[in-house]
C-alpha cells in the first residue's frame, strides 16, 4: 500500500547483472514503499552499474535526467558477431581474427566524436508503438535508422588474446564517455564489422550518469538494509545548474510565470525558493526565463 505522500527524491542504484531496470524499479518500489518510482534511462539485463530511479515528484526529473552523457566500462569480443549484438545472443558468424593490437586500437580512434550510429535491432527503440526487442522476438525482420551519437572519449585499456569454444579470438577493454542514446553494444558490431572478424559486448558496467557515480551509487541489499532517497532539493542541485530566488520571483516561479532574469545557462536550471525549497527547472527564452517543469 503507497503512502499517502511517500518520498520524493533519486536512488543511485548499482544494478546487479542478470536484472531488467523494471525488475530493479519493482524492489525499490516494495522497499520504499511507494508505486511512484521510475528510471532515467535503461540498462540492459547483462549490464551492471548506475541505475538513477526517480522516486515521487523526482519521477518528473528523470526525462531531463536521461539526456546526461554517460559513461561505461566494456569488454568486446572480437570473432563472433551474434544476433543480439551482446553475449546474451546466438552466435552468428565466427572469424579468425588477423587484426593486431594496433588495428584494433587504430580502428576504434575513428569512432570518437559525432557518428551516425544505427542502433542494435533488439533496442528498446519502439516501432510502430512496439519495441524493437519484441518484434525481433517474434521472428521479425527489424531495421532502425540511424542516430546522430557522439562518443567524447574513448580509452583502450587492453587488447589481448582468448580461447573461446576452442577458437582463439580477441577480447577488448575500454571506457568510453559518451552522449545518451548510444549504443555500446553497436560499438562492439561495428567495430567487428569494420575489422572483419565479427564483435560483441561480452560485459557492460555504467559507470556514470551526468553527476552521479558509482561512489554514490547503492545496491539493492544495501538499500533493503537502508531505505532512503537523495532528497529531490539536493538531487536537483547535483543534477542541473542553479539559481537561488528572492520571495518575490520565488512567488512567481511557484505559478510557473515567465522571470525576467539572466540563467546564466541555456538550461535546464533548477530553481530555489530563499528558504531552499527547490521550486522548478527554468530554460532561458530570449531576455526572460520560462518554466520546463514546476515542481511545488
Amino acid at each position: 500500500m503507497s503512502r499517502p505522500d511517500g518520498p520524493h527524491g533519486l536512488v543511485v542504484v548499482d544494478k546487479a547483472g542478470g536484472m531488467t531496470s523494471h525488475d530493479v524499479v519493482s524492489r525499490t518500489r516494495r522497499i520504499l514503499g511507494t508505486r511512484k518510482v521510475g528510471h532515467a534511462g535503461t540498462l540492459d539485463p547483462m549490464a551492471t552499474g548506475v541505475l538513477v530511479l526517480g522516486v515521487g515528484r523526482a519521477t518528473r526529473l528523470l526525462g531531463h535526467l536521461q539526456l546526461s552523457d554517460k559513461t561505461y566500462d566494456a569488454t568486446i569480443r572480437l570473432g563472433a558477431s551474434t544476433t543480439t549484438d551482446d553475449a546474451e545472443g546466438e552466435v552468428l558468424t565466427t572469424s579468425f581474427v588477423a587484426a593486431s593490437e594496433d588495428d584494433v586500437r587504430t580502428a576504434l580512434a575513428g569512432f570518437v566524436g559525432e557518428l551516425d550510429q544505427v542502433p542494435s535491432a533488439v533496442s528498446a527503440i519502439k516501432v510502430d508503438g512496439r519495441r524493437a526487442y519484441d518484434r525481433v522476438r517474434a521472428g521479425e525482420q527489424v531495421e532502425l535508422a540511424s542516430r546522430r551519437v557522439t562518443i567524447h572519449e574513448l580509452v583502450v585499456h587492453d587488447v589481448r588474446r582468448t580461447n573461446h569454444t576452442r577458437r582463439e579470438m580477441s577480447d577488448v577493454d575500454l571506457t568510453l564517455h559518451c552522449s545518451t542514446g548510444t549504443y555500446v553494444r553497436a560499438v562492439a558490431r561495428d567495430l567487428g564489422e569494420q575489422l572483419g572478424t565479427g564483435g560483441h559486448l561480452t560485459a557492460l558496467r555504467r559507470t556514470t550518469v551526468g553527476p552521479f557515480a558509482l561512489d554514490v551509487a547503492r545496491t539493492l541489499e544495501q538499500l533493503e538494509a537502508e531505505p532512503g532517497v537523495v532528497p529531490i532539493a539536493v538531487a536537483a542541485r547535483a543534477a542541473f545548474a542553479s539559481v537561488d530566488l528572492d520571495e518575490s520571483q520565488a512567488l512567481d516561479v511557484r505559478v510557473g510565470r515567465k522571470l525576467d532574469l539572466e540563467l546564466g545557462s541555456p538550461g535546464p536550471v533548477a530553481l530555489f525558493a530563499p528558504d531552499g525549497t527547490f521550486l522548478a527547472l527554468y530554460e532561458q527564452a530570449g531576455p526572460q526565463a520560462r518554466a520546463v517543469a514546476v515542481f511545488v
